[in-house]
């Protein structure tokens, strides 16, 4: 298999077909209180939801990646904020997280310490607790891989949801596309960018990292009642849009000339040979609503870019528009443009 995600459609077939929710009944190991199955695995769907209350709702997510060598440097801290996003997107307010870390044999006590001081950093900038984790050393990996799950709670009733997303709702777009990918580009084509273009722009550029919490503008689309929220990773603005029409059941038509995206995410993709709409777009959030007008310009009001970017439709077909030029939207492949391009170097 190639790396990335598992493919569509061994996902489907291997995955999700052997997976059996919506009707689990789980007692709370201490009160003896069931914690009704409310949401569970799909397509779109980076949570799992449980009604723990009449009043409260509680959501959970998982990431995890090989953390080790320059490679790994800040890992630990983007598989915190994916997990908070994840959350936020989800409707939730991020609240603490459990840890797990593998250790191959050959680790060194330093490594272990600079992790857990890089994901504490995380969570306290993010308000999250470390509520407990498990470390083991074993022979069965080969670099130290870290596995963050997380908690969040909102009051029942509020949570987005792709079933709520209906033909004819407008996608709203926060901030910009790319800003994930042309961090990390920028970070290791540095060199390659400044011979072409001004220390500013290159800057600016790596800077993009301060921009990835969607939590912001999650918790002002959630008040505005929006239908469904997606957060964009890896697969960028193509695969967010493909996995939100996907887990909705719906079509789509996106004019590609509102996609909002900074010149400097132009600039680094045009030297470093990436499609800036397939490349990681932690930052952005995409939103389904009955009035995408008011909601950009709620976003907007409080400081956060926003733009509506198209509608979806009761059609299967998922369309791009380009001024006269029509497009459909391919299944995305999975892959990770980055690491692809990142590859290259070694």
């Amino acid at each position: 298999m190639r790396t990335g995600k598992l493919p569509e459609s061994a996902l489907n077939r291997s995955v999700l077909k052997q997976v059996h929710t919506g009707n689990h009944r789980i007692s709370h190991p201490f009160s003896g209180k069931i914690l009704e199955n409310t949401k569970g695995a799909a397509i779109g769907s980076d949570c799992a939801f449980f009604a723990a209350s009449s009043r409260q709702v509680l959501a959970w997510c998982a990431q995890e990646a090989a953390v080790a060598g320059k490679a790994g440097a800040g890992k630990a801290a983007e598989l915190v904020q994916k997990c908070a996003n994840n959350l936020a997107a989800s409707g939730t307010h991020p609240a603490s997280a459990q840890i797990s870390i593998m250790l191959p044999e050959e680790c060194e006590e330093a490594l272990v310490k600079e992790l857990m001081e890089e994901i504490t950093t995380a969570c306290v900038s993010l308000g999250m607790e470390i509520a407990g984790g498990d470390t083991n050393v074993t022979d069965a990996v080969t670099q130290p891989i870290l596995t963050i799950t997380a908690i969040g709670v909102a009051k029942a009733g509020e949570i987005p949801s792709l079933a709520k997303a209906k033909p004819g709702q407008a996608l709203v777009l926060s901030k910009w596309i790319g800003l994930e990918g042309t961090a990390v580009l920028t970070e290791s084509f540095r060199e390659k960018l400044l011979e072409r273009y001004p220390a500013y722009l290159v800057d600016e550029a790596a800077g993009f990292g301060k921009y990835l919490s969607i939590e912001k503008e999650a918790k002002i689309a959630t008040k505005a009642g929006v239908a469904a929220m997606h957060d964009l990773s890896m697969g960028g603005v193509f695969g967010g849009l493909w996995e939100l029409a996907e887990g909705a059941g719906l079509g789509l038509e996106v004019d590609l000339k509102k996609i909002p995206i900074r010149q400097e995410t132009v600039e680094v993709c045009e030297v470093c040979g990436v499609n800036p709409y397939e490349m990681r777009s932690g930052g952005s959030l995409l939103m389904a609503t009955e009035d995408g007008e008011a909601l950009a310009a709620a976003l907007e009001a409080e400081g956060i870019p926003a733009a509506v970017i198209g509608r979806l439709t009761g059609k299967q077909d998922r369309i791009l528009l380009n001024e006269e030029e029509i497009r459909f939207l391919d299944r995305p492949r999975g892959t990770d443009v980055i690491a692809e391009k990142l590859r290259e170097l070694r």
